[in-house]
């Protein structure tokens, strides 16, 4: 291949993997955001996961998408370690529209549908058709980019190089695995990666048309793009939750076992593909390499298709044999990443609307929760202590983070319940008052969870700026955050037991840390006039100790809770004495 073939190869496609990409995006924009909830909300067992997980990928037209994303729920605790096993299968199934779409013989038309995308896109006002547009427009440069590649390609046919590649590979096959791997883990997509599969098969070398490649040849570097398209889930699991990882495990497992046990059957899987490819009614011939029969399709249109059914029928009998083996899935994934996380999902344990009509077990049951809340806020103390004095870690920054989230979505969902307790008419004075106060208790919790997120913010911005607390104001932080976390801890203890000792703990504690803040701020600041401290640490440092002294204040709210309630009992009970 000459200079300019190598340009017009790596230009179509650029422009290939440009209108799959641009595709998806307008088949996003037209189907609104709902996909997300689709994933969360209709994945409950592992077949509704898959057919969800297909689905997806086909508007998004991209099983990395779909596969990064369903890491981010993982993640995030909106979505089960089956769950997400069920939408990658899904997703693999899914990604191969777009070999379809290849298949489709329409070329000549290409210009044709980048001119009628343009205009809806740039002379229609209404985004429904603009994004209709951009499916079209899309859908043209696609094959305009195939189109590329093939004119560049052609040269190829007269390559000895190339040939004896190519014969390599239908005689030693595992080459034809890790060349679809490698090149697509270069060019991070298999859509595309096999795009230029169907585009080297529908290059003529001769005058009957018999195509680049045969089938046989295609097989194993269409097996090798579905084991080199892992790497995305991979690098997206990076900081990621344990179960985030197992995800991205699960995906790798799935297809690198797929495709080794499809090696092994090669030649009856090939057999099955022209078989289904006579069905439709492509002409069959013998390989006269290999002595198979149907090995090779002397049509290049036909060879095209051939792709697209091995990429379909690999990835639908692949999930079909790994289905009802989700649970052994887990399992091994469970044994490759070990471990547990300290991430709370995303979902209510204790709320239960069935019991409104009676208070007390409705205010019980919301004081389960904000317990609940209080032990997340627990971790999360720890963690910002871990990750500002011992060990900065992207994983400690993730699990904060969704952490955080989930700590939002169970304010929202507490304050909600408690308000339809309130609203209730079997609501006494004394069980507004409470619920009044657990109102606030959990605006308490919410904002000790933000103020965790601002101190880990606090030490990434330390981390990017270079900058180091010298070891002494490292041992006055660390003594300020034990005292912080044991106020935590006692709080959910408080809450859980409604102990009067542990309210006057709290009540100490806050106090001693009112006094720590002062000593830790004046003893840092005589660090600084000494020039023994940076002074661009000093904001942080400063910030730092506010942010606890905070925390400690919402703990004492929480504390005020518990004893004013254990007031009211301790009077009415002298009431009713007297």
């Amino acid at each position: 291949m000459n200079f300019e073939s190598i340009v017009a190869l790596l230009g179509g496609l650029a422009l290939f993997i440009f209108g799959m990409h641009l595709m998806g995006e307008g088949l996003q924009k037209s189907a609104g955001d709902k996909m997300r909830t689709v994933l969360a909300m209709l994945t409950g067992t592992p077949l509704k996961a898959t057919i969800v997980g297909a689905l997806v990928t086909m508007i998004v037209q991209s099983s990395s998408a779909t596969t990064v994303m369903v890491v981010g729920f993982v993640s995030a605790g909106l979505m089960t370690l089956p769950q997400s096993i069920g939408v990658i299968m899904g997703a693999n199934i899914g990604t191969t529209m777009t070999a379809w779409i290849v298949a489709a013989n329409i070329d000549e038309y290409a210009y044709l549908f980048v001119a009628i995308g343009f205009v809806m896109m740039f002379f229609f006002k209404k985004p429904k058709i603009r994004y209709v547009g951009q499916i079209v427009f899309a859908f043209g440069v696609l094959f305009v980019g195939l189109n590329s590649m093939g004119a560049a390609m052609k040269p190829l046919a007269k390559s000895q190089a190339f040939t004896d590649i190519m014969l390599q590979i239908k005689n030693i096959p595992i080459l034809g695995l890790l060349l679809g791997a490698v090149s697509t883990l270069v060019i991070q997509s298999s859509s595309a990666a096999i795009g230029v599969s169907q585009a080297l098969a529908g290059t003529a070398t001769d005058a009957v048309g018999t195509p680049l490649i045969s089938i046989y040849q295609a097989v194993p570097i269409l097996l090798g793009s579905n084991i080199g398209t892992t790497i995305t889930a991979a690098l997206a699991c990076i900081g990621g939750s344990r179960n985030a990882k197992r995800a991205a495990a699960a995906h790798t497992l799935f297809n690198v076992v797929g495709s080794i046990v499809f090696m092994f059957l090669l030649r009856p899987f090939i057999w099955l593909v022209n078989s289904l490819a006579g069905v439709l009614g492509h002409r069959i011939v013998a390989d006269a390499n290999t002595g198979i029969i149907g090995m090779m399709t002397p049509v290049a249109n036909s060879m095209r298709e051939s792709i697209a059914i091995s990429h379909t029928l690999f990835n639908v009998v692949n999930t079909i044999i790994w289905l009802p083996l989700v649970w052994l899935m887990v399992k091994l994934v469970t044994l490759i990443v070990p471990g547990e996380d300290p991430i709370v999902q995303k979902r209510l344990a204790f709320i239960d609307y069935k019991v409104i009509g009676s208070p007390a077990v409705a205010i019980g049951l919301a004081t389960q929760e904000l317990a609940r809340m209080t032990e997340i806020a627990m971790q999360m103390t720890r963690d910002s202590q871990e990750l500002l004095l011992k060990n900065h870690t992207d994983e400690l920054e993730t699990r904060i983070s969704n952490n955080e989230n989930t700590m939002d979505y169970l304010e929202n969902e507490v304050v909600r319940y408690l308000s339809s307790i309130f609203s209730s008419s079997a609501v006494t004075q004394e069980y507004s008052a409470r619920i009044a106060g657990l109102l606030h208790v959990t605006n308490d919790l919410e904002r000790i969870g933000d103020y965790c997120c601002n101190i880990c913010e606090s030490s990434k911005e330390m981390r990017a700026q270079g900058l180091q607390f010298s070891a002494k104001a490292l041992e006055e932080l660390d003594s300020a955050f034990c005292l912080i976390g044991q106020m935590v801890q006692d709080s959910i203890a408080a809450l859980t037991t409604e102990d009067p000792k542990l309210v006057n703990n709290i009540m100490e504690m806050e106090e001693r840390i009112d006094l720590l803040e002062d000593d830790l701020r004046a003893s840092h600041l005589d660090r600084l006039s000494q020039g023994l401290c940076d002074p661009r640490a000093t904001v942080v440092f400063l910030e730092i100790l506010h942010t606890m002294e905070r925390i400690a204040d919402h703990c004492k709210n929480i504390a005020d809770f518990v004893g004013s309630g254990l007031n009211y009992s301790v009077h009415a009970g002298l009431t009713g004495l007297s």
